[in-house]
């Protein structure tokens, strides 16, 4: 019993838990702010094909710009 109470009182004053917790938090926010600017370039760069392509329909239909 005293084993085991040695190995509980260890385990309670041990950091790597707590540590383990910490990274998984930074992980998940650097996580969600990547994905946050990836679509924001993806829209931008759709944005920027539409118009490209709406520009040349344009000139080819004989339009103007």
């Amino acid at each position: 019993m005293k084993n085991f109470a040695q190995k509980v009182t260890r385990f309670l004053k041990s950091e790597d838990g707590p540590t383990a917790v910490e990274y998984a938090i930074m992980l998940a926010l650097i996580v969600i702010v990547c994905l946050t600017a990836i679509q924001a370039v993806g829209r931008n760069a759709q944005s920027a094909f539409n118009d490209i392509a709406s520009d040349i329909d344009t000139a080819r239909t004989g339009g103007s710009f």
